[in-house]
């Protein structure tokens, strides 16, 4: 699916508020309602809009501890991937997880409501996995930023999106014809 500039708009909009009425977000991007949530259902259809969801802050429901673990896995072990994959399902603390480059296999973004807490989460479930050999737990201090919001100036608006960038020098030197 092709993005336009009202696509954009609208999908701006509803990242900002994802509970803003079809008649506000269509006066916000100058459409009818009715064209409105024409779009707002193709750009659902295309899979574009994932899904809708409430933004918890995770310290006013008691979870203090927020973490990223990187796991590295022994590769001796049959089906490793596999069998780390369907457990980390199970675990509810774990709510990002990630396939990286680099010396680990896994990074894992971890919540707990307190140290113990997530003591007890590397001790008793993460280190008993099989096939895990190592553990490097980082400790988020303070969040800077921490947003689900994806910028409309990093997607394509149309294939035109992707034509390369051109420096003041290079486009004074074109000539037309």
């Amino acid at each position: 699916m092709q993005l336009d500039a009202t696509d954009l708009k609208i999908l701006q909009q509803l990242q900002n508020d994802g509970r803003i009425s079809n008649q506000e977000l269509a006066d916000q991007v100058f459409l009818s309602p009715s064209s409105c949530l024409r779009r707002v259902r193709m750009l659902e259809e295309a899979g574009i809009i994932h899904h809708y969801c409430a933004v918890i802050d995770a310290e006013k429901v008691g979870l203090e501890v927020d973490a990223f673990v990187q796991v590295t896995m022994r590769r001796d072990v049959e089906q490793w991937h596999e069998n780390f994959s369907q457990a980390l399902q199970q675990w509810p603390e774990v709510i990002g997880s990630y396939i990286i480059t680099g010396d680990a296999n896994y990074l894992l973004r971890v919540r707990a409501r307190n140290l113990k807490h997530y003591s007890s989460f590397v001790l008793e479930r993460l280190y008993k996995t099989t096939g895990v050999l190592d553990i490097r737990s980082n400790i988020v201090l303070q969040t800077l930023k921490d947003t689900h919001q994806i910028a409309t100036s990093l997607m394509k608006e149309s294939a035109s999106a992707l034509a390369p960038l051109t420096t003041p020098a290079s486009a004074s030197t074109r000539t037309s014809g």
